[in-house]
């Protein structure tokens, strides 16, 4: 089996300004840190609550344990009430039991629109349509960041104006799904963003990386676990 076939659930860390971001708490997110030796984080950016880009969140806990202070998530404020009841836990007023610990985490919800200081940049949220939930991706300097959308919008088509690199959800050749793009609809939202190179995520076990890279055209590509590209 190549290699490149072997999906967790997607997310991504970004080493930007002073530090690094880290978008998504997917479930296998301790052993993709482990994997990248990621020993540190600055922040958190949530794309949605759905179970493949959250439930890693309780795994953010080593990085408060080892900076002695709470790590900043920042997502959608019409998500925080799902995220404190999902981890009730650790947002909770009690102390922790002596001798234990838990996710230090300070929920920050921003209002889907203004551009957020966060380290060292300006980070731009762009909203996409998931059926009858918005997702939030976002903007940061050249790099635009998209997932589980259906549809971009015109207020997020221009928000992604003047992108280098695209970073887009897709699922796989053909059907048609009611809530995420297949590979043919990305590769014509991709052609009206215009950016210089657009990478592929989020794909299923329908749609092999070997096919991917004959089929795609110059400009897409499809990213796998581990990818590393320089913005």
């Amino acid at each position: 089996m190549d290699p490149r076939d072997r999906r967790t659930r997607s997310g991504a860390l970004l080493e930007i300004g002073g530090g690094t971001l880290l978008i998504d708490a997917p479930p296998e997110l301790r052993l993709q840190l482990l994997g990248a030796g990621v020993e540190r984080l600055d922040a958190v950016w949530i794309t949605h609550p759905h179970a493949d880009h959250l439930h890693g969140l309780d795994d953010l806990r080593i990085f408060s344990v080892r900076s002695g202070r709470d790590l900043d998530v920042h997502l959608a404020a019409e998500h925080l009430d799902e995220v404190r009841d999902r981890f009730l836990y650790a947002f909770e007023d009690a102390p922790a039991i002596p001798g234990t610990s838990r996710p230090r985490l300070r929920l920050r919800g921003h209002d889907g629109a203004s551009p957020i200081p966060m380290v060292g940049e300006s980070v731009t949220p762009l909203p996409v349509p998931h059926g009858p939930m918005t997702v939030f991706g976002l903007r940061v300097g050249s790099l635009g960041y998209v997932t589980d959308g259906k549809q971009l919008t015109p207020r997020t088509l221009e928000g992604l104006r003047g992108v280098e690199t695209l970073v887009l959800s897709a699922l796989w050749w053909g059907d048609p799904h009611p809530t995420h793009f297949n590979i043919e609809e990305a590769i014509e939202a991709a052609r009206v963003v215009g950016a210089r190179r657009t990478w592929l995520t989020h794909l299923t076990h329908r749609a092999s990386h070997a096919d991917l890279e004959r089929r795609l055209p110059p400009d897409v590509r499809p990213a796998h676990d581990g990818l590393t590209v320089q913005l």
